[in-house]
């Protein structure tokens, strides 16, 4: 009869705890609501809250919870981009110091190759006096010894340069005269 008794009469040791169960049964108990920090975090969680968010989007607009999950797909969406534009900096900056690496080696390869013109050409003006090229000429084309381009030296039965015909006709009778002398 007493364990009825206790039942039936609570006391004020046994009302607390009691109504606090009851208020919070009534409250419906639910945590707080995740932090834009928490999503961030958590990328599941973020997903989760994202696709629950999205299932009911008239009752979800304005709930705390979804409105952080919104925030922090902004703000990871925002370092994504961030990353990703940093990245196409540095591949765009490689490109560059590449492409201004190309341009150095094609100017110097045209330098060296108008330089090497000018030689030959030089070269073959002085050969045409008997003369021989500078040493300088198979040193800049970075050839072997004996690869560059040689002096052409005048025959032994061809005029010298002081003897030269110094009219229109002697020029004439002279490449008949080789062409003569081919012939045989």
């Amino acid at each position: 009869m007493s364990f009825v008794r206790l039942m039936a009469v609570p006391t004020d040791a046994h009302r607390a705890p009691t109504l606090v169960l009851l208020l919070a049964a009534a409250s419906g108990c639910e945590p707080p609501p995740r932090s834009v920090g928490e999503f961030m975090d958590n990328p599941i969680l973020l997903e989760a809250a994202v696709v629950r968010c999205a299932a009911n989007r008239r009752e979800t607009r304005y709930d705390e919870e979804c409105v952080n999950a919104r925030e922090a797909v902004k703000l990871v969406d925002a370092a994504k981009a961030k990353a990703r534009r940093a990245e196409l900096e540095v591949r765009s900056e490689r490109e560059r110091q590449r492409l201004r690496r190309a341009r150095q080696a094609t100017a110097e390869a045209h330098r060296l190759a108008v330089e090497e013109q000018r030689r030959r050409e030089e070269a073959a003006y002085l050969a045409q006096f008997g003369e021989s090229p500078p040493a300088a000429v198979s040193a800049v084309s970075g050839d072997l010894a004996g690869n560059g381009p040689g002096t052409v030296l005048p025959e032994a039965n061809a005029p010298a340069a002081d003897a030269a015909p110094a009219d229109l006709e002697a020029i004439r009778e002279e490449l008949r005269r080789r062409g003569e002398q081919d012939k045989r």
